[in-house]
């Protein structure tokens, strides 16, 4: 009787686990010089460039912790660079245009007015008067100051939900990106 030529991995049932072929697989090793181990987070060589090195996961933050995307380019052409591809993602920015269309009043959204009513503050208070109304308002109602008050107790979180609400929306409104986070190197 002849020997069968057929394979154990085609077919049901598998007699082998997955992966446990006996058939060389091929790996690509680091890119990085002197380095012996497998190669498989891909890496730009150069901007808008298919070029890839393959790097190990250490190797891989190495050269990402040292990338410069605006490398061999004068201030010029950087800023040229920078302008067409914010341009470019402008889809990006879209919720930007759009935060307006919410409920409020165009300047805040339907929250920060009703955090302003909670403590006592017409809808154009300044983030100082915020400030002010909250301390006054919590020094007021604290359970410290008032215990065994429960609707005092109610009211006293009530602005403190109110101040935080208002306090993260000023972070927001300030919060402006550093140059590095932007695109823009050092």
């Amino acid at each position: 009787m002849a020997r069968s030529t057929r394979s154990n991995d085609w077919g049901f049932p598998r007699w082998r686990s997955y992966g446990a072929s006996r058939e060389a697989q091929q790996v690509r090793m680091c890119d990085r010089h002197g380095c012996d181990k497998p190669g498989d987070c891909p890496a730009p060589k150069s901007p808008n460039s298919r070029d890839r090195w393959y790097f190990c996961a250490e190797h891989a933050g190495e050269y990402n912790r040292n990338w410069d995307y605006f490398e061999g380019l004068d201030a010029e052409d950087r800023e040229k660079r920078t302008r067409e591809e914010s341009r470019d993602a402008g889809a990006y920015k879209a919720k930007d245009f759009y935060g307006w269309g919410g409920p409020g009043d165009g300047s805040r959204s339907r929250d920060e007015l009703r955090a302003l009513s909670v403590l006592e503050l017409e809808s154009d208070a300044d983030f100082e008067a915020v400030k002010k109304s909250w301390r006054k308002l919590a020094k007021e109602n604290h359970p410290d100051v008032r215990p065994g008050d429960s609707e005092a107790a109610v009211r006293f979180q009530a602005i403190q939900a109110a101040y935080e609400v208002l306090r993260r929306a000023e972070d927001a409104k300030s919060w402006k990106p550093s140059g590095r986070a932007a695109g823009m190197a050092d």
